[in-house]
């Protein structure tokens, strides 16, 4: 199973934010800067967990993103679903449809993969990724870029 960039870029900024301290924020600037992505890519992606409730985001002077008390206890497999979608591993209803798709057994053997895959990531969270040895890389991870200044997000 290979998850798209988006999700990644996600999961990647759910793991930045999780490891701030109480009433610390960042910009999207900061993480993307943080995890060496560029800002238009991060800024979609924290878009979409905002539209999950994963992530808040407030504007102006002393804003910035913070994850919600949602987001810091939600699925990891929870939040791969969302961002993922259901689509299915192959495209067996594709143009010209597959001429196997009414006997393949190979669409419901990925479609059980898939969802084994979903199932070992059910009981992970944030807290569980940023444990030892991910947290303390995660908290040395620059908030701006070499060239930048902290800017608004």
């Amino acid at each position: 199973m290979r998850l798209t960039k988006f999700t990644d870029l996600a999961l990647r900024a759910v793991m930045r934010l999780a490891v701030c301290d109480e009433g610390e924020t960042l910009t999207t600037r900061e993480v993307a800067d943080g995890v060496a992505v560029p800002h238009t890519h991060m800024a979609k992606a924290i878009t979409r967990l905002q539209h999950l409730g994963v992530v808040e985001a407030r504007r102006g002077r002393g804003g910035g993103l913070t994850l919600t008390d949602f987001g810091r206890h939600a699925s990891i497999g929870w939040m791969v679903r969302e961002l993922e979608g259901e689509e299915e591993v192959v495209a067996c209803e594709g143009d010209p449809p597959c001429p196997l798709r009414a006997v393949c057994r190979l669409r419901g053997a990925l479609r059980e993969a898939q969802e084994a895959f979903h199932r070992t990531l059910d009981p992970l969270t944030p807290a569980d990724l940023i444990s030892s040895p991910a947290g303390p890389v995660l908290l040395g991870l620059p908030r701006t870029g070499p060239d930048r200044t902290a800017g608004p997000g």
